[in-house]
């Protein structure tokens, strides 16, 4: 009876398949299948908004060409750097992104670098675009955290399996977050829903915007603090130092600099429409 109950408790915690399809040398990865689906749905929202407000037709979908596989290259290199211990010794490892291992901080990082050239030489306001693209952004992170959920991975620390039923979570995530012979926070999860309440926020703001960058400076400043609290509950996080966690790190600088610029920006336009008044 023991060892038939034992048999049935370590089905029921098989982690899902991290494979989606596989086809003779081919295997697509659930993993993929999450970011695709985020980037293109966010795609689809940012080219309709684009063409809303007027945005020359091609803008996003250039954006896009561009901007997406420089993300995807600096998202790997960021999360490389920070855990070239694990690489050194394969770095052929390195190419293979479907495995996990894209840092979202390098991602924005390549993405905004892209956005500011593009637009310098298209003439267009960065500001102006990035309003645009912030809520879709953020709908790739709330739907890509889910491949993280497939590869078991973006994890916290150990709890017990009642804490996890105490959130009321369905019993597919509490599986799945049995990683290494015991159950995990779902941080992966945490990330998404604050995902959710950030675009909430966005969509209500963007109904009365009073100055241009406002959208994406509050996508910045709403997602470094949630960040930083969610990356100090990892145990899978890009460490600097043992103690330091670097995306902890970057999002209090993030943070401070959105913040300073926000209040800038709002000043700059109180002053405009004081002067205008007088």
């Amino acid at each position: 009876m023991a060892t038939q109950q034992g048999k049935e408790e370590k089905e029921l915690l098989t982690p899902y398949n991290r494979i989606f399809l596989s086809f003779g040398p081919f295997t697509i990865y659930w993993y993929a299948i999450f970011i695709v689906t985020g980037i293109t749905i966010g795609f689809v929202l940012a080219d309709m908004k684009a063409r809303k407000i007027g945005l020359p037709k091609d803008t996003i979908t250039d954006l896009l060409l561009y901007g997406l596989p420089i993300s995807i290259i600096s998202a790997r290199l960021y999360y490389v750097i920070f855990e070239m211990d694990s690489y050194i010794s394969n770095p052929i490892s390195i190419i293979k992104i479907w495995e996990g291992g894209l840092a979202i901080h390098g991602g924005l990082i390549g993405a905004v670098i892209t956005g500011v050239i593009y637009c310098n030489k298209k003439k267009l306001s960065f500001w102006l675009v990035a309003d645009v693209v912030a809520p879709s952004i953020v709908i790739g992170q709330i739907i890509g955290r889910w491949g993280n959920f497939m590869n078991q991975e973006a994890y916290g620390n150990i709890v017990s399996r009642s804490f996890l039923q105490s959130l009321r979570l369905p019993d597919f995530i509490i599986n799945q977050m049995f990683i290494d012979g015991a159950y995990r926070q779902p941080t992966f999860l945490y990330e998404s829903l604050w995902n959710v309440g950030v675009l909430i926020i966005l969509i209500l703001l963007s109904r009365q915007k009073k100055f241009t960058g406002q959208i994406f400076l509050t996508y910045i400043m709403l997602y470094s603090v949630g960040r930083f609290w969610i990356e100090g509950l990892r145990t899978d996080s890009l460490m600097l130092t043992p103690n330091l966690r670097v995306a902890q790190i970057l999002s209090v600088i993030l943070l401070v600099v959105s913040t300073c610029t926000y209040v800038y920006f709002k000043n700059i336009r109180e002053e405009n429409i004081h002067g205008k008044i007088n």
